[in-house]
């Protein structure tokens, strides 16, 4: 088995610590290992999506990073109904309704995932 070294601050080591005790794995790397399993098979089922898609995208984010998930979200027409909603804590929660050929939805959704202003980014599909 390879061996990978990464950093990460001390509230995700607590949040990892927390994620062993209440999942039972067995240490920390477990919990890197069972991350990294879900995200491949999210990729897998996003990656089977094909023609016309829709979906919903889920995403939460600071109040101050609104602006630029705005111009994200505008380059993108396949996004059809926005909800966005003030939070606790200066966070905001949006629902991004999306509708449209399914490369330009897989771009969108890569585009939020990988913006680092974003604090969560999920889809949901019918």
């Amino acid at each position: 088995m390879g061996i990978i070294s990464i950093s990460v601050n001390e509230k995700t080591t607590e949040d990892m610590e927390t994620l062993q005790k209440e999942m039972g794995f067995s240490g920390r790397s477990e919990v890197v290992r069972a991350g990294i399993r879900s995200l491949m098979s999210e990729q897998r089922e996003r990656s089977r999506i094909t023609g016309n898609a829709e979906g919903v995208i889920i995403l939460a984010h600071d109040e101050e990073n609104s602006e630029q998930i705005s111009e994200i979200r505008h380059k993108y027409h396949e996004v059809k109904t926005q909800i966005h909603n003030h939070m606790g804590n200066h966070k905001c929660l949006q629902i991004f309704i999306v509708e449209g050929e399914a490369d330009r939805i897989r771009s969108l959704l890569s585009e939020l995932e990988s913006s680092k202003k974003i604090d969560f980014c999920k889809m949901l599909l019918p």
